[in-house]
């Protein structure tokens, strides 16, 4: 088989997998629209707004198709987190092939443990962290003030948390990763401990609200997160200098792919 063969059946083989993970969102996408539909999945969302702000606060609506638009958007959103697992399966689908088994090995419990550590952050993000947020603004605000958030303004907050927060508890994995590909060591790790502290806050800062409250509950996870990393990092070492554990594939492997790739 040539090697323009060989591309085009990736490329044929990258679209079905591309298709499938699409499919897993519509048909997820298109059962949250029926139920429980996409104005319940919104209040979902909100409610840890709606439960800080005072007694019959509504939010509003400012553009004229932002009541319809947004509870779609925040259904879409629900629906490609909970079909993440079917995405990430087929792009372990679509890599593994290609993979030695040192490199299996170690991929798919590093793609089982990010999805697992960025469900973590967003449900910290929502169950802990809004609450406090919200409670915290709402008793700071002057009281001749009438709250009224905008729901397209919250939604994009929303994403913006909720980003800041998963990747946020991916920060054990990099520092694994790290120490395993043999680009700094345990030692260097804790060495840099007071710039990752200062770094974090500074990172905090940026992406969350002004103020205090939810820069410290952004930035103490980081710092924490980053001590549980080097942790984890002592169980991980870089193969020594000509004990690499790289394998060629068999010619058994070779032909397992060859007809894979007919097919």
């Amino acid at each position: 088989m040539s090697t323009q063969d060989t591309f085009i059946s990736h490329l044929i083989e990258l679209r079905q997998r591309l298709m499938r993970a699409l499919a897993a969102v519509l048909v997820i996408f298109i059962a949250l629209c029926i139920w429980p539909g996409p104005g319940v999945v919104y209040d979902l969302l909100a409610l840890p707004l709606m439960q800080a702000l005072p007694e019959g606060t509504r939010m509003i609506a400012t553009g004229v198709i932002t009541p319809f638009m947004v509870p779609m958007k925040v259904s879409a959103l629900a629906a490609f987190m909970i079909a993440l697992p079917v995405v990430l399966f087929q792009a372990w689908g679509f890599v593994a092939p290609g993979l030695y088994e040192h490199e299996k090995r170690l991929a798919l419990p590093i793609v089982v443990a990010s999805t697992v550590l960025f469900y973590i952050g967003v449900a910290f993000c929502y169950f802990f962290v809004f609450g406090k947020v919200f409670g915290f603004i709402n008793e700071f605000a002057p009281k001749s003030i009438t709250p009224a958030p905008d729901i397209e303004a919250y939604f994009g907050f929303v994403i913006t948390m909720f980003l800041a927060f998963g990747v946020t508890f991916e920060i054990p994995v990099a520092v694994v990763l790290l120490v395993r590909f043999g680009a700094v060591d345990v030692q260097k790790l804790k060495a840099a401990r007071p710039y990752v502290i200062v770094g974090a806050f500074i990172v905090a800062a940026v992406v969350t609200p002004p103020d205090v409250l939810s820069q410290f509950m952004l930035a103490v996870p980081m710092c924490l997160l980053y001590e549980a990393g080097i942790f984890l990092a002592r169980f991980v070492t870089k193969p020594p200098p000509g004990k690499s554990d790289y394998r060629a594939p068999s010619n058994a492997e070779m032909e397992r792919e060859l007809d894979r790739t007919d097919r």
